[in-house]
C-alpha cells in the first residue's frame, strides 16, 4: 500500500526516513531529564544559600556534579532537538538550514561552558 501520489514518487518526494530516529531521541532524552531534574533540583537545593567554598566543596563530589553535568548536557540535546522541529516546521529555504545551524551551535556551546564550568568547581 502506497501513501505516495503519483507525482510525489516521481519527484522524489516522499519520507525523508529520519523521523522515527528523532522521535526516539526526543523520547528517550525526556524520559532520562525525568529522571535527572528532580535529582538536579535536590542536589542543587542542597547547595543555595552556602558560601563560595562550601560550593566549591559540595561539587568537589562525584555525584552532585555528574548528575549537574548529565542535565545540563542532556537539557541542551534535548532544546536542540525540539528548537530543530520547530525550526524544521515553520521556517523555509536557506533560512531553515542558517537557523538549524546557529541553534545547534547555540546550544552545543551553552552546554560546553556549563560543563566546563561544572568541571572547574569540580577540579
Amino acid at each position: 500500500m502506497a501513501y505516495m501520489t503519483d507525482r510525489k514518487r516521481a519527484a522524489g518526494l516522499g519520507s525523508a526516513k529520519t523521523g522515527t530516529a528523532h522521535f526516539w531521541a526526543m523520547k528517550v532524552s525526556s524520559v532520562a531529564l525525568l529522571v535527572l531534574v528532580p535529582l538536579f533540583i535536590f542536589t542543587f537545593g542542597a547547595a543555595l544559600g552556602g558560601t563560595y567554598e562550601e560550593i566549591l566543596a559540595y561539587y568537589s563530589r562525584p555525584f552532585p556534579a555528574i548528575v549537574a553535568a548529565l542535565t545540563l548536557a542532556i537539557g541542551f540535546k534535548h532544546f536542540n532537538d525540539g528548537v530543530q522541529t520547530l525550526i524544521e516546521d515553520y521556517v523555509h529555504g536557506m533560512a531553515n538550514k542558517i537557523a538549524i545551524i546557529v541553534m545547534t551551535c547555540i546550544s552545543y556551546a551553552a552546554a560546553a561552558v556549563g560543563i566546563f564550568a561544572i568541571a572547574k568547581l569540580a577540579l
